[in-house]
C-alpha cells in the first residue's frame, strides 16, 4: 500500500468534513457574529481576555488539546490490531463524534459565559450530576498532570538535547506575549521573532545537552506548571503555546512533504487481528486512539481556557472544529509512520513492547523525514513531542485551578494552583501514578461522553436541535462502558484488586451520570 494514498484518503475526508459539516453545525448551533463573548463581557486581564488574533488562539488550543496523544495512541492500534481499523476510526471519530464534541464544548460554554462543562451540567441536568462530574474531572486533571511532568522530566533525562528548546522557549513566550498585548507590536512581526528565538534553542539544545536527575526537572516543571496557571493567559500560557504549534505545524508539513516526496510503500497488512494483549478491537480500539479522533479532556480546554479568549464567534468553528481535524492530520502521520516501522516477519506487539510507541514514531518519521532533516530527524520528533506533553501540563494546571475554586469554593487562585501542584507532585513522586494510568484511557473516553450528553440537555433547553449529539454521546458510552467492562474481567483474572475497584466505579459514575440525563431528556422532551 502506497502510503501517499493514506494521506490523500485522510486529507480529502477531513477537508470535507471542516467545508460541508462543520458548516451544518455551524447552522445548527446558531453561530451570532454579533453577539459579545466571555472574553469581553466577563474581561477581568487574568482568564478572560480575547485572543489578539484567532491564530494566536488556535495554536494554543491546539497545542493544548494535542501533547502526545495523537501520537501514542494511534502508534499503539497500529501495532496491536493494523493501520486499517486505526485509519477509520481516526478519520470518522474526528469528523463525526471529535468534531461535534470539541466545537459543541466551545461553544455551549461561550454561550454560558465561560462556564465550564460540569458547571453547565449543574445547570441543565441536575446539581448531583454537576457534583459527579466535577469531582470525577479534578482527579482525572490530578492524574494527567502528574504523569505528563513525570514523562517530560523523564524524557528530559533520557535525551538532554530536549532541555534548552523546551524551557527556553518560556521567556521567549513572555517577551512575545509583551510584544503582543504591551506594545501592540504587528502580530506577524512577534511571531517572526519568536520562530527565529526558538530556532536558536533547538540548534542550541542540539549543541548543549542539560543534565539533570527525574526529580530535579520535576520540581522545575510544576513550578512552571504553578507560573503558567496564576499569570494573566495572555503573559506566558497563551503565547507559549502558539509557539509550540508552529513546531508541529512544521513537522506535520515535514512529514507530509517527505510522503510526497518518497512515496513510501507500507508492508504491514491492514488488519492484523481482532483480539491483542489490550483487548478486543472493540471496544479496546476506541479507547486507545483517543485525541486523534475524540477525547474528553478536549471539552476541559474548549470550555477551561479556550471560551474566555475567543473574541468572536465567527472563529468558533474554526477552534473548536477546525483544531481537531487538525490533530486528525497528526494521528494519521503518527499512523504512516508506525506502518513504515513494521518489517513483514516481526510480531508487531514485541516490536511496540521493546520499542516503545515514542521510540516507534520517531523512528518511522525519520524514515519520512530523513532526506529534509538529516540525521536530526528522530531528535526533532522527541523535542516535538516533548514540547506538547509541557502544553498539556500548564493548560491542565489552569484548569484545575478553575474547577478547584469552584468545587472548594477556594477563590485565591495562587492558594488553589498551590494545591493541585502539590497533589500532582506528591502522586508523581509517589510512583502510584503507575497503578492508576491503566484505566485513564477509558476515563477519558469517559468524559467524552458525558459531555456530549450534557450538551444534549444543553440544546434541548434551548430548543436547538440535538440528535446528533445524542446519538454519539449513545455511541461513546456504549464502547466506554464496554471497555471498562472487559477492564474490571482482565483485572479479575490478574488479580489487581485496586484497578478493577477503580474500573467498576468509572461504571458506576458512566451508569449513574446516565440515569440522570436521559431521566432529564424525558422530563424536556414531555413537558418542553
Amino acid at each position: 500500500m502506497n502510503s501517499l494514498f493514506l494521506v490523500v484518503f485522510g486529507l480529502g475526508a477531513f477537508g470535507w468534513g471542516y467545508s460541508v459539516f462543520a458548516k451544518r453545525l455551524e447552522r445548527a448551533l446558531g453561530i451570532d457574529p454579533s453577539r459579545s463573548t466571555p472574553a469581553y463581557s466577563k474581561y477581568d486581564s487574568i482568564d478572560y481576555v480575547p485572543a489578539k488574533n484567532w491564530l494566536v488562539l488556535f495554536g494554543h488550543h491546539f497545542s493544548s488539546i494535542a501533547g502526545a496523544g495523537p501520537v501514542i495512541g494511534p502508534v499503539i492500534a497500529v501495532m496491536l490490531w493494523g493501520w486499517m481499523p486505526a485509519l477509520l476510526w481516526i478519520i470518522l471519530g474526528s469528523i463525526f463524534i471529535g468534531g461535534i464534541h470539541d466545537f459543541g464544548s466551545l461553544f455551549m460554554s461561550i454561550r454560558e459565559g465561560g462556564a465550564s462543562v460540569p458547571d453547565i451540567a449543574g445547570e441543565v441536568i441536575s446539581k448531583k450530576a454537576k457534583t459527579f462530574f466535577l469531582l470525577f474531572v479534578w482527579l482525572t486533571l490530578i492524574l494527567i498532570i502528574a504523569v505528563f511532568a513525570y514523562l517530560a522530566a523523564e524524557t528530559f533525562v533520557k535525551e538532554p538535547k530536549v532541555v534548552v528548546p523546551s524551557l527556553g522557549l518560556i521567556p521567549v513566550a513572555m517577551v512575545v506575549g509583551y510584544f503582543l498585548y504591551t506594545l501592540r507590536i504587528n502580530p506577524t512581526l512577534a511571531t517572526v521573532f519568536g520562530l527565529i528565538c526558538l530556532l536558536g534553542l533547538l540548534m542550541l539544545g542540539n549543541a548543549l545537552p542539560v543534565q539533570g536527575s527525574v526529580i530535579m526537572w520535576l520540581v522545575i516543571l510544576l513550578a512552571y506548571a504553578y507560573c503558567a496557571s496564576i499569570l494573566p493567559v495572555n503573559i506566558l500560557l497563551q503565547p507559549r503555546d502558539y509557539l509550540c504549534s508552529f513546531l508541529l505545524f512544521f513537522g506535520l508539513g515535514a512529514g507530509y512533504l517527505g510522503i510526497v516526496l518518497n512515496r513510501p510503500v507500507i508492508s504491514m497488512p491492514p488488519y492484523l487481528a481482532w483480539s491483542s494483549s489490550e483487548g478486543y478491537l472493540w471496544p479496546a480500539l476506541f479507547v486507545t486512539v483517543a485525541c486523534g479522533a475524540v477525547s474528553g479532556f478536549h471539552s476541559l480546554i474548549a470550555s477551561g481556557t479556550s471560551s474566555k479568549q475567543l473574541a468572536n464567534e465567527r472563529y468558533a468553528k474554526r477552534i473548536g472544529y477546525g483544531a481537531m481535524v487538525t490533530e486528525g492530520m497528526v494521528a494519521i502521520l503518527a499512523l504512516v509512520c508506525a506502518a513504515l516501522f513494521f518489517r513483514r516477519g516481526q510480531n508487531p506487539q514485541i516490536i511496540l513492547k521493546d520499542q516503545g510507541p515514542i521510540g516507534i514514531f520517531a523512528s518511522g518519521f525519520g524514515v519520512i523525514t530523513g532526506n529534509l532533516l538529516g540525521k536530526n530527524s528522530s531528535f526533532f520528533a522527541i523535542t516535538l513531542l516533548n514540547a506538547f506533553i509541557l502544553t498539556t501540563l500548564d493548560t491542565a494546571t489552569r484548569i484545575s485551578r478553575y474547577l478547584t475554586e469552584e468545587f472548594f469554593g477556594i477563590k485565591n487562585r495562587f492558594f488553589s494552583t498551590f494545591v493541585i501542584v502539590a497533589l500532582s507532585a506528591a502522586l508523581a513522586l509517589s510512583g502510584q501514578w503507575n497503578r492508576i494510568w491503566p484505566a485513564f484511557g477509558a476515563a477519558n473516553q469517559l468524559v467524552a461522553a458525558l459531555t456530549l450528553f450534557v450538551m444534549t440537555c444543553w440544546l434541548l433547553s434551548k430548543k436547538k436541535p440535538y440528535a446528533f449529539v445524542f446519538f454519539a454521546g449513545i455511541f461513546m458510552l456504549c464502547t466506554t462502558l464496554g471497555a471498562l467492562l472487559f477492564q474490571v474481567l482482565r483485572y479479575v483474572r490478574s488479580g489487581n484488586i485496586f484497578l478493577m475497584v477503580v474500573s467498576a466505579a468509572l461504571i458506576l459514575l458512566a451508569l449513574e451520570m446516565a440515569r440522570e440525563v436521559f431521566l432529564k431528556i424525558s422530563v424536556r422532551r414531555k413537558y418542553g
